[in-house]
């Protein structure tokens, strides 16, 4: 057996192993390795080379805290990312504005920290970068096929199998292997496989000379703003955005999954992806004539797991809870868990690991139950709010969608202060979702654990 183990360790220190070296992967090896002291840290990817590619993404102030945290926001803005200055709401057959939620500054002053927009690939390279120079070991082309408990001089510890013969030896495996996770389904005993929304997703960029060709006065002012434009229409929405300092745009289409059962990806036509929004602002087909590729995305989810953990393995992201895309938070729970694991497993080892195996694995067992107690309400509000998000997205025209409108219409008279019936609009849902402080919260979570457990180690 080729074991593979971290000489260099303190026998009090505590080893982890990431699976996935994705956003939440890779926030949590930065924040893991961030730590004081740091833990010892093993990211493990199936791919031959990490590449960091995609479109468009947010950090919504939730991980923008998180990022800054971690000393990451400046990196992050000096790769392409800005601060979102609006979010703005049209009549998909006009493109008449709705409504404009001002963000900006005002998303400091209300939730703590910034909006940023960002390339998908540049945030990705960022935390990449970060992670192997805060001294993470990032392994690519390490498939992992199995997770067993060690046995002889390792006995007490996760042994993590790869596809090569190798195996890693970890205190704490961590699965962010995503929606896919092979770690999830050794977590739950079976294979869980992520199940079809009902939607699906062409997304693609396009440069500014492709738009500026157009000529058109409408195309300049949406190229020149640093909003999110969102055009609402029956069964459909399109999201479109600068990056890359307006060289580049961000235009996502999401509509009817129309794929055969258990397809994820195929090539539509373009003539195909246009027809869905005929009859749609000509602005919008205009802006949508720029995608040159017409690759549909299946969108898939799945209910919330009752458990995401098992003895010292954890799963976080979408391995564990899966969103549709429609509220920015995807990537933003999954850099929360990371970072919220990376606090947990830091004041543990600072307040003492137990040189005894079996105690030890119930400390990391206990611990990662705690982790999962914090994050599972969270998330599972977060799905939630992201279904609700497509139904008011999505309506058709008539009753609702006049009431929608016109409640719309009516919100900055509050100063966007008040309640909404559609979540987007509601301030204190927003409040609960952008401006609490997870990692503050982890802290003070911890340490009631850590009486509690005291306690009941002296009963």
């Amino acid at each position: 057996m080729n074991v593979e183990h971290k000489r260099d360790q303190s026998p009090s220190g505590l080893h982890v192993v990431i699976v996935g070296a994705g956003i939440g992967g890779l926030a949590c090896a930065i924040a893991c390795r961030r730590a004081g002291p740091p833990l010892s840290v093993t990211v493990v990817e199936r791919a031959p080379e990490i590449l960091t590619i995609g479109a468009g993404i947010h950090i919504p102030p939730n991980a923008c805290r998180v990022v800054a945290s971690l000393g990451l926001l400046d990196k992050l803005k000096q790769a392409g990312g800005y601060q979102v200055q609006g979010f703005t709401l049209r009549r998909y057959k006009n493109g008449n504005i709705l409504v404009e939620k001002p963000m900006g500054p005002r998303m400091k002053t209300e939730y703590g920290a910034e909006w940023l927009a960002i390339h998908r690939g540049d945030y990705q390279g960022v935390l990449l970068e970060a992670a192997r120079e805060a001294g993470a070991d990032i392994l690519t082309n390490a498939e992992v096929i199995g997770i067993a408990k060690g046995i002889g001089e390792f006995s007490g510890k996760q042994m993590v199998v790869l596809k090569d013969g190798k195996s890693l030896m970890a205190d704490v495996v961590v699965g962010a292997d995503g929606l896919w996770s092979g770690v999830r389904e050794f977590v739950l005993g079976r294979p869980f496989p992520p199940v079809e929304t009902g939607d699906l997703a062409y997304r693609g960029t396009f440069t500014r000379e492709q738009l500026k060709s157009f000529k058109n006065e409408r195309i300049d002012e949406l190229m020149e703003a640093e909003n999110v434009q969102v055009w609402l229409g029956p069964g459909r929405h399109a999201v479109f955005y600068p990056l890359r300092n307006k060289t580049e745009y961000n235009l996502v289409l999401l509509v009817a999954d129309d794929l055969p059962e258990g397809v994820r990806t195929s090539q539509g036509s373009l003539d195909e992806m246009a027809a869905n929004f005929e009859g749609w602002d000509p602005i919008l087909n205009t802006i949508i004539s720029c995608l040159k590729s017409a690759l549909k995305w299946k969108l898939l989810h799945f209910n919330e797991l009752d458990q995401w953990t098992k003895g010292a393995i954890t799963l976080l992201g979408d391995a564990s809870h899966p969103t549709l895309p429609y509220q920015g938070q995807g990537a933003a729970m999954a850099v929360e868990d990371g970072a919220i694991l990376a606090v947990l497993l830091s004041r543990l080892q600072n307040r003492g690991l137990s040189d005894a195996l079996g105690e030890r694995n119930t400390q990391l067992s206990d611990l990662l139950r705690l982790f999962q107690d914090l994050r599972k309400r969270r998330t599972e509000v977060n799905v939630a709010g992201a279904v609700d998000t497509r139904h008011y997205y999505h309506l058709p025209d008539g009753e609702e969608q006049v009431r929608r409108d016109k409640e719309l219409a009516s919100l900055p008279e509050s100063a966007w202060q008040g309640p909404c019936s559609f979540n987007w609009g509601d301030a204190d849902y927003q409040q609960s979702l952008l401006g609490f402080d997870v990692l503050a919260d982890a802290e003070r979570s911890f340490d009631e654990w850590s009486r509690r457990k005291s306690r009941e180690a002296n009963i």
